[in-house]
């Protein structure tokens, strides 16, 4: 691959040479394109997303085996099919790294002819995939698995809200015809149950902070902010994956073939001395020399969800960033040896790549040559990578800050309850229970001066003793919404 400079923006239309490559492409698959694959057309399998999602990267199909096991199937989509190595669409993708959601609009990573048409796995609809099909335990240990080129046709183009209605014994509308499939769903669970038990087991860190979100219309208006939804139907899907991913990472590991990993290194000394500060704040104790499996045992001890966002905003703090690299240096977070992004090659361009050399394996002994030129190419685009998904990040962050000012502009001058999410030397932050989050900066608290404790968990008045404390639980009225960022300025009442 010819590595060009990066980009610090993301255009905004794609070339025209990867537009003809991607009008070029077929409505449905061709007999031509099957050839080679298995067929797994008759197997009785679901995507699950979120009800606006149009790309839909995997599948999950699921058996219980006579010996009790689960054969569990990821199915992906196989879009390396129809973007070649190297051609306009590829080097258009290796570009933009990554598809970039914001609250009113998706700058993907392929033209939409390939990401909500031919490489979407759309019930009904014969597609070309990439299987992963794996032998589970009672235990969650895989026995076996195998990974291979596959045409498939989802039968049900499933939502979170609806499974998660189907698992809770709910009755509406919605879920009427899907009643006979009760069954399998709650196999799903029963298998996430199991691999999520035994990530805790092994030390993983699972955090119970949600994100937020934002509603629009079609206009891009702002109907309301809040939570992100957390439950059973995106925890199913989310333990699938991460068995997926981290059984391809271990058998590529093992085969010593060029890749590209996804590494979640140890946090540094002092960012865990901090964190076991702020733990010992509240009330809790934190070793500075803690693994993964006393970060969780300490998190699993929280008395209530305010604290859980708030403690938890300062692990994820602690940790060091996740990336993509050419040699395995495992997941931290995950308490994993091995792991990789292989399940969404629609809006990740390191999944795209991984894809290919799956494929190229499968077909056989990779040349000499070949090998060299991937061993030469994989720290690039796993730097390339890293680099696009951060910038999506800030640009993710940064939409939906504006969007919640605008959401917020009509509220001058009300008030609100919110808790003290943080304190700094400018300032008290606090957040709302709507999500959104403002600065009372220290000019506006007229009634004395304050000054920061030196480990910045509170801040006290000189003259009259008043105390903030991180977590907090305070009154605030709305003086200011900066338009060009969405940031808020509160006054203390």
């Amino acid at each position: 691959m010819k590595i060009g400079k990066r980009k610090e923006y993301i255009p905004k239309e794609f070339e025209k040479a990867a537009i003809r490559q991607a009008n070029g492409q077929p409505d449905n698959v061709r007999p031509a394109d099957m050839e080679g694959r298995s067929d797994l057309r008759g197997l009785f399998m679901v995507t699950i997303d979120g009800a606006d999602a149009k790309d839909l990267d995997d599948a999950v199909s699921l058996e219980i085996l006579d010996n009790g096991y689960y054969r569990l199937g990821v199915h992906i989509a196989d879009v390396t099919h129809y973007v070649k190595e190297n051609s306009a669409l590829d080097r258009e993708a290796y570009e933009r790294g990554t598809s970039i959601y914001l609250p009113d609009k998706v700058i993907p990573m392929l033209p939409q002819k390939l990401s909500n048409g031919i490489c979407s796995l759309n019930a009904g609809e014969d597609r070309l995939a990439l299987s992963c099909v794996m032998d589970i335990d009672n235990a969650g240990a895989v026995s076996s698995h195998e990974i291979f080129p596959s045409v498939i046709k989802v039968k049900h183009r499933m939502t979170y809200d609806v499974v998660e209605a189907l698992l809770s014994n709910k009755q509406n509308k919605r879920i009427k015809p899907y009643q006979d499939l009760l069954p399998f769903f709650k196999s799903l669970e029963a298998l996430r149950d199991i691999l999520l038990q035994k990530r805790l087991k092994r030390g993983a860190v699972v955090l119970d902070i949600t994100d937020s979100t934002v509603k629009v219309d079609k206009k891009g208006r702002v109907l309301d902010i809040g939570w992100e939804e957390r439950n059973t139907a995106t925890s199913i899907i989310e333990e699938a994956m991460l068995v997926c991913n981290e059984t391809i990472a271990e058998e590529f590991f093992h085969k010593r073939l060029p890749f590209v990993y996804r590494s979640h290194e140890a946090p540094d000394k002092e960012k865990l001395f901090k964190l076991s500060e702020v733990v010992r704040y509240f009330g809790y104790s934190l070793s500075p020399k803690a693994s993964s499996k006393d970060i969780q045992r300490m998190i699993d001890k929280l008395d209530t969800s305010s604290q859980a966002q708030i403690i938890g905003r300062f692990v994820l703090r602690s940790m060091q960033q996740a990336r993509y690299t050419s040699k395995n240096l495992g997941h931290y977070g995950l308490a994993a040896k091995y792991y990789c992004h292989f399940t969404s090659p629609i809006r990740r361009y390191p999944d795209l790549q991984i894809h290919r050399i799956i494929k190229e394996s499968l077909r056989g002994p990779m040349s000499s040559d070949r090998v060299y030129y991937l061993q030469a190419s994989m720290p690039t685009v796993s730097a390339q990578s890293s680099f696009t998904e951060r910038r999506a990040v800030e640009m993710e962050r940064a939409a939906v800050s504006i969007k919640k000012g605008e959401f917020m502009a009509d509220k001058v001058k009300q008030e609100f309850d919110g808790v003290i999410s943080g304190i700094t030397s400018w300032g008290i932050y606090v957040e709302l229970p709507n999500s959104a989050e403002g600065l009372v900066p220290f000019r506006l608290m007229d009634d004395d001066m304050y000054f920061l404790d030196e480990k910045g968990f509170s801040c006290k008045g000189k003259r009259h003793g008043t105390i903030y404390r991180l977590g907090d639980s305070v009154r605030v009225k709305l003086v200011k919404v900066w338009a060009d960022t969405g940031n808020l300025d509160f006054i203390i009442m």
